[in-house]
């Protein structure tokens, strides 16, 4: 059956659906950063007490460690997104409210 309404072309992007994608994209990355600084903010409030949260987060298990790749854990995605080497530069910054609040804030790249 013959169509008489053009075929749209499969590569072609339409500009409205491009400034919607990104308009998108742009509050996707807002709402990610928005949850991973919460997430550092709670973070924070646990390493600076001596509780049971504490000793979970940063304790290890004995015994061997279970075959294949090993899941990630909260700190390494973490350490990984605020720019530093190891967790234990994360932990110890953690201690000082000052400085991990400029941690926090530098890792978007905006001020406090």
């Amino acid at each position: 059956m013959l169509s008489l309404r053009p075929r749209a072309q499969h590569y072609a992007v339409d500009w409205l659906d491009h400034s919607k994608s990104e308009k998108e994209e742009d509050i996707l990355s807002s709402e990610i950063y928005r949850i991973r600084r919460r997430q550092a903010k709670f973070v924070g409030h646990i390493m600076r007490r001596e509780g049971l949260e504490n000793l979970v987060t940063t304790g290890r298990m004995e015994g061997k460690k279970s075959r294949g790749r090993q899941r990630e854990k909260m700190l390494d995605g973490m350490t990984s997104w605020m720019g530093t080497k190891r967790v234990t530069d994360a932990l110890s910054e953690s201690w000082d409210r000052e400085s991990w609040k400029d941690m926090i804030a530098k890792s978007k790249g905006q001020g406090t």
